[in-house]
């Protein structure tokens, strides 16, 4: 995900990578075709700003300088990839792209991607569990309350229903990232889930009239810099570099039924003639560096467990336990009841 989205995409998980390729160019198992060659030229379907840099660093300069290859970008948002590689199926133009979490899953059902081979990526031995499903996951970016700490505290997701929160909330629209979470945690924190959203919807309609309905980062971060709302569901990375630059007010909370997980995803692309540079520049993606540098610049947490990460940053990201505690859901029934949940928000609880 870029640093700030367009209205939201759920965070995504990357594909295998192997750094045993870096050492040898040649992949056992694969055909000729998959060992990587000088002069071989990559495509890579990434978010801009901040994500672009950081990998160009950490990732492109290296590859590039041991094997004499070339690395392509092509920037941009995730449905314009996904569309893409879709039209493209099985004669791809990328050879690895990055989507968001359900949409990584379903790409492997649909054939466009390819299910992770966790032998042949040296780091992915370390990854989290939640990150080895759709894809190699590079980044947790999961979603959670975020609020003004003057005005009350959060511990649980119950917690939006305080009277100190009565018409100073800023909902998030629907669908999207926010919305999603918003909508599938308040089913499950009250005895629901996806596949009974009802108290979902009932729940929500009980937190009106909202200060607003925000549907995007920097629009959100505006209200509350204008005193216009004072809590709302965001994803805790972006919402700790505004804290950090622009309103030291502003809390990420840690909810005792975890926060909802989001991840970017790399995904090798089913067809691809690059298999052993695909799976190097996902292995380097997994790596200390670059794991570190997301870690450090955009707060994205590392997918792999083996990390020393400093002691300034572990309040600010999600490791250990709380890995264990993000909130997954069934993203096949989610994406499917999408047109139908979206209509019920915009009557029932937008309007």
């Amino acid at each position: 995900m870029k640093k700030h989205l367009n209205r939201r995409q759920f965070g995504t998980a990357l594909l295998g990578a192997g750094a045993a390729t870096l050492a040898s160019p040649a992949i056992f198992g694969l055909n000729a075709v998959a060992q990587i060659r000088r002069g071989d030229e990559l495509v890579v379907g990434i978010w801009g700003g901040a994500q672009e840099r950081i990998t160009r660093q950490h990732i492109v300069r290296p590859l590039e300088e041991k094997h004499g290859v070339k690395i392509n970008y092509v920037l941009g948002g995730t449905p314009e990839r996904r569309a893409r590689a879709y039209q493209e199926r099985g004669r791809p133009s990328f050879d690895l792209l990055y989507l968001n979490i359900f949409e990584s899953r379903q790409a492997v059902k649909d054939g466009v991607t390819q299910a992770p081979a966790l032998d042949r990526v040296p780091n992915a031995k370390f990854l989290y569990e939640p990150a080895k499903l759709g894809g190699y996951g590079v980044a947790f970016n999961p979603v959670t309350i975020v609020y003004d700490k003057r005005k009350g505290s959060v511990a649980s997701w119950k917690d939006l229903w305080k009277p100190e929160w009565k018409g100073r909330i800023a909902w998030p629209s629907y669908p999207g990232a926010q919305g999603t979470a918003g909508l599938l945690m308040a089913a499950k924190v009250w005895g629901g889930s996806e596949r009974n959203i009802d108290i979902g919807f009932q729940k929500i309609r009980e937190l009106k009239p909202f200060a607003a309905i925000q549907g995007s980062q920097d629009q959100l971060y505006t209200m509350f810099d204008q005193g216009v709302a004072d809590i709302s569901i965001e994803f805790g990375s972006f919402t700790r570099s505004y804290a950090e630059t622009r309103n030291a007010n502003i809390e990420i909370a840690n909810p005792a039924e975890g926060q909802a997980l989001a991840q970017n995803v790399a995904c090798p692309t089913v067809g691809t003639t690059k298999q052993a540079l695909v799976e190097a520049f996902i292995d380097l993606h997994l790596g200390e560096a670059c794991q570190l540098a997301y870690a450090r610049e955009i707060y994205y947490s590392p997918t792999v467990s083996n990390l020393a990460i400093p002691a300034d940053l572990r309040p600010k990201l999600v490791l250990g336990d709380d890995v264990k505690k993000l909130v997954d859901f069934d993203w096949d029934h989610v994406i499917s009841q999408q047109t139908a949940w979206s209509s019920r928000f915009n009557r029932e609880i937008a309007g």
